[in-house]
């Protein structure tokens, strides 16, 4: 129940980021804007680790994929791509793509097993599922 809570929360605060990051980059220029996101961010995680178990930065470079350290830069492109979907499709149009785009990459990935994830099996319900996200943005966005 705990994970559900916590993924609505991401979810919503998801959406108010892009919001503010879109409106940053109307009075500075869409860089600025993601960097000033990933700086502040920055300071966030460092306060936070100060203030907690304080674990060791060496497990960083243990890890048997060195492309999972890659998270950071993607999260760079992550922030100048909302940024520029919110601007020019409006909030509610762009986080609707967005996680349908996350829901079917997801999948795939499960599916897949790559990175790491468990192998899973396809199921044709969450297909279905997937196809009735997608004609529910066609709903919304129909006139």
């Amino acid at each position: 129940m705990i994970g559900i809570f916590i993924a609505l929360i991401s979810g919503a605060l998801m959406s108010i980021q892009g919001v503010f990051n879109t409106e940053v980059t109307k009075n500075t220029s869409i860089w600025v804007s993601s960097s000033w996101v990933q700086f502040s961010a920055l300071l966030v995680c460092l306060a936070a680790w100060l203030f907690t178990g304080r674990e060791s930065f060496s497990g960083l470079w243990k890890m048997d994929n060195k492309y999972v350290l890659l998270g950071g830069v993607l999260g760079a492109f992550i922030t100048y791509t909302v940024i520029r979907s919110m601007a020019s499709l409006g909030p509610a149009r762009s986080v609707m793509l967005i996680v349908i785009a996350q829901l079917a990459v997801a999948y795939l990935i499960e599916l897949f097993g790559m990175f790491g994830v468990e192998k899973q099996p396809l199921e044709w319900r969450k297909v279905a599922g997937m196809v009735v996200a997608i004609v529910g943005i066609v709903i919304f966005k129909w006139k």
